[in-house]
């Protein structure tokens, strides 16, 4: 297993379906999600900086296993994004790992503050956000993903 910090051609295409595929088949999300993940990859493309910005694909021979990114947002914020495991690559340590690289890398460059989005569906991934020091601060009902959930904000402030 590696874990690399580049973006190469076919990736976003990759990840995109990945999200689409397993989203699907373990919580019933339709086609909106798989647009969702898309607009926000493009979004992270468009608006990259090596500095603020980063990206960690695990694979295994030349496969992708895992991914998770980090997207600065205005006034010095962070947001947690596109944290995504393959069924046959979690319970090995490996979701722990991308989380440690990216409190390393949010504390590297000086965020004082992080932010993600998910769903209430997603408890194994709760459960590691609360070990990041995540905190629930935020849920609305919605049906922006095919069906009716609740989208959960959590945020964090860095601590030295």
């Amino acid at each position: 297993m590696t874990i690399r910090t580049t973006l190469r051609p076919g990736d976003l295409g990759q990840i995109i379906m990945m999200h689409g595929i397993l989203y699907h088949r373990e919580y019933g999300y339709g086609i909106e999600f798989e647009a969702y993940v898309a607009k926000g990859l493009y979004e992270f493309y468009k608006n990259y900086d090596p500095k603020k910005d980063r990206v960690w694909i695990a694979e295994e021979e030349g496969k992708i296993a895992g991914c998770l990114f980090l997207m600065h947002r205005e006034d010095g914020e962070a947001q947690l994004r596109f944290f995504l495991l393959e069924p046959a690559y979690r319970g090995i340590g490996l979701g722990k790992e991308l989380a440690t690289l990216f409190m390393a890398f949010l504390k590297d460059r000086g965020y004082r503050r992080a932010h993600l989005w998910t769903t209430h569906e997603l408890h194994a991934a709760a459960a590691l956000y609360g070990q990041m020091g995540f905190t629930l601060t935020e849920e609305l009902g919605s049906t922006a993903f095919g069906k009716p959930l609740k989208e959960q904000r959590y945020d964090l402030i860095v601590r030295d």
